[in-house]
């Protein structure tokens, strides 16, 4: 054998074994932990997405500059237990049938898949929570090594304040942050990050606030003197175009009139700023014990509200509708070695990516149920190309599609709404009844869910009675 053989064999020895030790999989002890912060009922009212200008969010605003901000981010659902749910377990409100806060997760295909948090357990990784990860602290689906009990609760309202205005509540409270339920599930997840681990961890801190009511010790509220508060701008008559299916959804006959004539509307912008902030002061700390853990170099942070919310909007309050304000809601992550500081991606995501993305990052296979793609390309180049819309579900056959120009929203009766973001982002002109749009309605259909499951098991009679309308239309 020549030498230059030899050489040749040599070098294709060294490239073999290079590429099979790098096809080898992270062992379990070296792989990233994993700081998973939800935030219940935050919207895009934060300094970072611009959806309120007197929002007042300076440490949310300064874990989104440790990394990537997704500025276009879309809930899998604008309910809490669909979104979470979906979040969690990796399927669609159309696969699941979890299309409601009281369907029982335990009666629908949910049941047969592995959430995220049992996933990771499976593989290695010391799995702790505290606060509301899935529909509330009582709901612990899947597996979890510790779950912190609740430690305080929800203060009343100072002496003799107004608690809002219908089901909008809101109010100062004569108490400081340590009474406050949020504040023991920071405390919990500090004490967790300056723990020593001899796995990698999978730690879920799941904040409350900004979810009603709005009573939040009063030091928050007076950050937003009441003279000065803006109110979201509304277009009158801004439903004309609306179908039934969307008027049906904001219900601006209940809240919105209800507001209007109590003349508080703008005490609840003031409320729900308020508890933003304190929201804010929340993850302050948690930040500041995360600077100080002897883990912050090799854990991963992945920041997420679980839908958006309206005050006001479109005559309409709440969340419970597929419009940009309730659907929209803050994405950050924050990867060592990936991601680099200050940097915006303004793709359109939702949050179905998150469970995909996570297995990436962390090398570990994503289980073959999951119904989205990870975002690990865009954490590395946030300008990198991207076809995909996001996509969001509210009620059977209800689906909005957002891509980076346009929302395609249509109704289970057939009712449809089509709004061109760049022109119009206050999504006041419905142009889906022009004709020109046409191939571009159906061209964002082709992403709308091709089987959507009846809806699963619940506990409400109200609820089961929609699930027979449902079984009937279907």
């Amino acid at each position: 054998m020549t030498s230059f053989c030899r050489r040749i064999i040599t070098l294709g020895l060294v490239i073999g074994s290079v590429l099979a030790s790098a096809a080898k999989p992270m062992p379990a002890a070296e792989r990233p932990n994993v700081l998973f912060i939800a935030v219940d009922d935050l919207n895009d009212w934060i300094g970072v997405l611009g959806g309120h200008p007197q929002a007042k969010t300076p440490n949310i605003d300064a874990l989104a500059a440790r990394g990537v901000n997704f500025t276009r981010a879309y809930c899998a659902s604008p309910v809490c237990n669909p979104s979470r749910t979906a979040l969690m377990t990796g399927l669609r409100s159309s696969s699941s049938g979890v299309y409601g806060n009281d369907v029982q997760r335990i009666g629908t295909p949910c049941k047969d898949v592995v959430p995220l948090n049992s996933h990771f357990k499976a593989n290695g990784y010391y799995v702790a929570a505290a606060g509301k990860i899935y529909h509330g602290e009582s709901d612990q689906w899947g597996e979890w090594d510790h779950y912190e009990p609740g430690r305080g609760g929800e203060l009343p309202p100072g002496k003799g304040e107004n608690e809002g205005v219908g089901g909008i509540r809101f109010a100062p409270v004569d108490g400081v942050d340590e009474e406050m339920h949020d504040y023991h599930t920071v405390e919990y997840c500090i004490e967790q990050l300056n723990k020593p681990h001899d796995k990698p961890f999978f730690l879920a801190c799941g904040l409350l606030k900004p979810h009603m009511a709005w009573n939040v010790p009063r030091n928050y509220y007076d950050l937003f003197p009441l003279d000065s508060i803006e109110l979201p701008k509304v277009l009158e008559g801004d439903l004309d175009d609306v179908p039934p299916g969307g008027k049906k959804m904001a219900n601006s006959s209940g809240d919105h009139t209800t507001m209007l004539s109590s003349g508080r509307w703008k005490e609840a912008v003031r409320g729900y700023l308020a508890a933003g902030a304190f929201c804010d002061a929340m993850i302050g700390k948690l930040m500041a014990g995360f600077d100080k853990s002897p883990h912050r170099a090799n854990t991963i942070i992945v920041f997420w509200g679980d839908h958006g919310w309206h005050l006001g909007e479109k005559q309409h309050w709440r969340k419970f509708a597929l419009w940009e304000e309730a659907t929209r809601a803050p994405l950050f992550y924050v990867v060592p070695g990936l991601t680099k500081p200050n940097s915006t991606c303004a793709r359109t995501v939702d949050f179905m990516s998150i469970y995909p993305t996570l297995c990436e990052l962390c090398e570990l296979t994503t289980p073959s149920h999951v119904e989205a793609v990870s975002v690990k390309k865009l954490l590395a180049d946030p300008q990198a190309a991207w076809d995909r819309p996001a996509l969001t579900t509210h009620g059977f056959q209800n689906h909005a599609v957002r891509s980076e120009r346009w929302r395609y929203i249509r109704y289970a009766d057939g009712g449809d709404e089509l709004y061109d973001e760049q022109a119009d982002p206050l999504e006041w002109k419905n142009l889906a009844g022009d004709p020109q749009y046409a191939a571009i309605m159906k061209e964002l259909s082709a992403w709308f869910p091709k089987e959507n499951v009846p809806q699963g098991p619940t506990s409400g009679k109200k609820a089961n009675a929609a699930k027979k309308k449902q079984k009937n239309a279907s």
